[in-house]
């Protein structure tokens, strides 16, 4: 039987504005504002066949050329879930290999670039038998649309640079079904922000984001969290629009210990920093104030921080890595890193 392939690179991404909270088929209860990185991604392999009689969706799943079987059944149920949009999935016998080059389940968002590089793979596979997506544009559309269904933030994942995903007023095209693109929105100045990520630690994290966005049901600070994030994106879009670096380090440092208030106000409450994240959050700010460099902090769902700053300042900065944070890293790790391009096909 003849074996089908295809091979994606997909980027991680962070966000700025924090997404958290959702219902229904993987709607952002906010919009969100994220930066593609260059540095952090999953590469996916994927190969399959007609399964003949086979029963089911035949799948197995390695990771770093491990088989992973809790991986494996999460693929398989959105395999499940998403028969609807590629009906020719359960008629296929599936090898997946995929591998990271960042620690994954720690709080980089491992499932935007998993999910998106495994969508780029089954997107390229439909045109190999069908020829139905031939358009650029919705080509990575629908990679956006059925990447989310997998992870919300996969779907930002799909396009390089600034993307934005979930309804708001202040973008026109701007919608819950998928991400668009967003680097026209913002001035010269963001075209090379930098980004080291700071690994605190590289351990799985306890709670899980898809547990962290369940418990955002019932919290109490819910809908203030809600019109906090939309008025936070309307400031940071004016200020990106304007090049206004100190708006960029105001709203973002806000957003990321926004996210974290919500965790540990939430009940059950949970705390996913550790004392080393704060204390690289504190140098961060000393930094700042000392040499007048807009470096500021963001973490994800996790202990891990992201210092963003202007590539004008990368040696100044990286000199600061150097010397101060790494003494607060787990085995002096960090991934030097930046504002990328979006995915690749291998």
């Amino acid at each position: 039987m003849q074996k089908l392939k295809a091979a994606w690179r997909s980027p991680s991404n962070i966000a700025l504005i924090k997404y958290w909270g959702k219902k229904g088929m993987q709607v952002p209860a906010n919009p969100s504002f994220s930066m593609t990185l260059r540095n952090s991604f999953t590469e996916t392999f994927v190969t399959c066949h007609h399964k003949g009689d086979r029963h089911g969706i035949p799948l197995e799943f390695l990771f770093d050329g491990n088989k992973e079987d809790i991986f494996e059944k999460k693929i398989a149920e959105y395999f499940l879930g998403i028969t609807g949009h590629l009906p020719f999935i359960d008629t296929m016998a599936w090898h997946i290999q995929s591998s990271n080059t960042f620690p994954h389940s720690s709080g980089i968002a491992s499932s935007a670039s998993g999910i998106s590089a495994l969508v780029l793979c089954l997107l390229t596979i439909e045109n190999e038998l069908t020829g139905k997506f031939t358009d650029q544009d919705e080509f990575f559309k629908r990679a956006s649309f059925l990447s989310r269904l997998g992870s919300g933030s996969a779907c930002r994942s799909v396009y390089g640079g600034f993307a934005l995903w979930g309804k708001t007023a202040l973008v026109n095209d701007a919608t819950n079904e998928m991400a668009i693109p967003a680097m026209h929105l913002v001035h010269e100045n963001f075209q090379d922000v930098k980004n080291a990520i700071l690994i605190v630690s590289s351990h799985k994290k306890p709670i899980s984001s898809r547990t962290g966005h369940g418990l955002m049901t019932n919290h109490s600070f819910a809908s203030r969290r809600y019109l906090q994030a939309e008025k936070n994106l309307e400031s940071l879009l004016a200020g990106m629009k304007e090049g206004d670096w100190d708006v960029f380090v105001r709203i973002v440092e806000t957003e990321a210990l926004s996210l974290h208030a919500m965790m540990m106000t939430s009940e059950p409450s949970y705390i996913l920093m550790e004392p080393n994240t704060l204390n690289i959050i504190d140098k961060i700010r000393k930094f700042r104030k000392d040499s007048g460099i807009p470096a500021c902090f963001t973490l994800d769902a996790g202990p891990n921080i992201h210092l963003l700053y202007p590539g004008s300042s990368y040696g100044e900065v990286r000199e600061f890595i150097t010397q101060e944070l790494l003494v607060s890293c787990e085995r002096n790790q960090w991934i030097d890193d930046g504002i990328g391009e979006g995915p690749v096909s291998l």
